[in-house]
């Protein structure tokens, strides 16, 4: 076998520059809006090579840092990064760490159990129409008996049914860990009990939780959410009993 030693190195150099750019980012020593010197710049000052120089660049692409922009006023310009793209480039991590074993399903369902729950019952307080209407669009698909919505799309508005909860809790921190948790850990939860769980019972457990947020009862929507990932893990441990 052949070890590419020099690649190694490189990319170890192309992340240390990346961090000092990043720190002098976060730091506010380089600010929101202005343009990174250019690539031959760089490189004289930080001593090494163009392509090293592109591969820092594209971390800080990576992380929502760094957005490259072409024309004759084009270059590397500092970014702010949006909440939900960052929380996207989270979630898929967490995703696959959830799909490699790395959490155990207990955790899981306790992780969503506690944090949504608060969402829950902000969302007594705070919901909007808008929140409701979005809720009641999914609870429409999820109780189409027609045959035409797949396991996938039912799955699917499961996912965006919660998110809309989550939103209407009208808390970004709070909506950007929920994120996470939503968009990483619920897939896998529903394709593990896929092929047991009932529809209608989800169906029932989402109307409750819209009726209870319509009246603003957070008592009466956190129980319904609690019944529902209390369903939602009992199927879980017949697919998947936890290990002896």
């Amino acid at each position: 076998m052949t070890l590419d030693y020099g690649s190694v190195v490189t990319v170890s150099v192309a992340r240390q520059i990346a961090e000092n750019i990043r720190e002098a980012i976060l730091t506010g020593q380089i600010k929101v809006g202005e343009r990174l010197p250019t690539e031959d710049d760089l490189a004289r000052r930080f001593r090494v090579s163009r392509p090293t120089i592109r591969e820092a660049l594209k971390r800080l692409a990576a992380q929502h840092l760094v957005q490259a922009r072409r024309g004759p006023a084009g270059g590397n310009f500092v970014t702010r990064p949006d909440a939900s793209e960052a929380a996207g480039s989270i979630a898929g991590v967490a995703t696959l760490l959830v799909s490699l074993g790395a959490f155990g399903l207990e955790d899981i369902v306790a992780a969503r159990l506690e944090t949504e729950t608060i969402c829950c019952r902000l969302a007594a307080t705070a919901r909007e129409d808008a929140h409701l209407a979005r809720m009641e669009a999914e609870l429409a698909i999820q109780r189409d008996d027609s045959g035409r919505i797949s396991d996938e799309e039912f799955c699917a508005s499961d996912v965006r049914f919660h998110r809309a909860l989550v939103d209407a809790a009208g808390n970004a921190p709070l909506a950007f860990m929920m994120h996470v948790v939503i968009e990483a850990m619920l897939p896998v939860m529903n394709l593990l009990s896929l092929r047991v769980r009932e529809r209608r019972i989800i169906a029932d457990h989402h109307a409750r939780i819209v009726g209870a947020l319509r009246a603003r009862e957070a008592d009466l929507a956190t129980t319904a959410l609690k019944d529902l990932i209390a369903y939602s893990s009992g199927l879980l441990a017949t697919v998947h009993p936890p290990p002896r």
